[in-house]
């Protein structure tokens, strides 16, 4: 089927009162593995492509960019493109013509003011070519290696109304909120503040993002996507569900030097995990999977 647009997703997402799982692409294998992940969920899903991501392709944007274009095609399920956490100016104007629908300007760790001026210039270069542009206020920790924030620091949690103002300002169409999720966490001990959640909800009149992900429950998850959270960004998960396959069959096999011997049972446990968490993030609000 055609590729999808993250603004449609998102909509019929709010419509339909579940979440939209969001899920990181580093390679190839991260691709197929959450396309199959996916279908087996019966959910649609975003891929996402990082700045980091392209850093680490040498910072080639098209390259994996038309590889998950061709996989989200392929997919039964709609599949929509999305670049994440762009600090680059220039690797936001490249994002249209690579075939994203839609982007996350991360202008999070700059003084308020510079972060609201940058920002609204980003979603007015986005609008104007076609694409759904998602921010950050509030600190979501642990990302490039920097440790979590405690819940008590200054700028650890999204003010509801400071987010009103800041889309009111900046003209986002999606706003990624700090409400108790860290980056790169590998157990799932976050707690998310659900009375916070609820109180953004009632105040920003546009979908709200949960980064950091792979550090909260099921459970957890859920209560948030009830208490009003919608578009859910997922990593981690994916690389700690294949690294450990990648060292045992390494491990079982020292002298082999194939790696589709151990990249393919890798890619499918990310493929159990992907759909194990799209079937909680696409679960109802009132908690009932669909």
């Amino acid at each position: 089927m055609p590729v999808a647009r993250t603004a449609d997703l998102l909509a019929a997402a709010v419509a339909e009162g579940r979440g939209l799982p969001a899920f990181n692409v580093i390679t190839l294998e991260h691709a197929e593995a959450i396309a199959a992940g996916a279908e087996l969920a019966g959910s649609p899903v975003v891929l996402q492509i990082s700045q980091n991501a392209v850093a680490y392709h040498g910072g080639r944007l098209l390259p994996l960019a038309r590889a998950c274009a061709e996989v989200a095609a392929a997919a039964r399920v709609p599949v929509s493109l999305h670049l994440d956490h762009v600090e680059d100016f220039d690797l936001l104007r490249a994002s249209a013509a690579a075939g994203f629908s839609s982007a996350m300007y991360d202008a999070s760790t700059l003084p308020h003011a510079e972060n609201v001026k940058r920002t609204a210039e980003a979603a007015d270069w986005a609008h104007r070519h076609g694409l759904h542009l998602e921010a950050e206020l509030g600190r979501v920790g642990g990302k490039d290696g920097e440790p979590p924030l405690s819940p008590h620091a200054p700028g650890a949690r999204t003010d509801p109304a400071e987010a009103a103002r800041y889309v009111a300002e900046t003209g986002v169409d999606a706003l990624a909120v700090a409400v108790g999720s860290s980056h790169a966490m590998t157990t799932r001990t976050a707690l998310l503040d659900h009375d916070l959640i609820r109180r953004l909800a009632e105040a920003v009149p546009v979908p709200l993002v949960l980064h950091g992900s792979s550090g909260v429950a099921d459970d957890e998850l859920s209560a948030g996507i009830a208490a009003g959270l919608v578009k859910v960004n997922i990593g981690t998960a994916l690389n700690t569900a294949f690294t450990p396959v990648v060292r045992q069959r390494l491990a079982e096999d020292p002298a082999g030097t194939d790696p589709r011997k151990y990249l393919a049972p890798a890619r499918a446990a990310m493929t159990e995990t992907v759909a194990r968490l799209a079937a909680v993030v696409a679960g109802s609000r009132s908690g009932q999977l669909g």
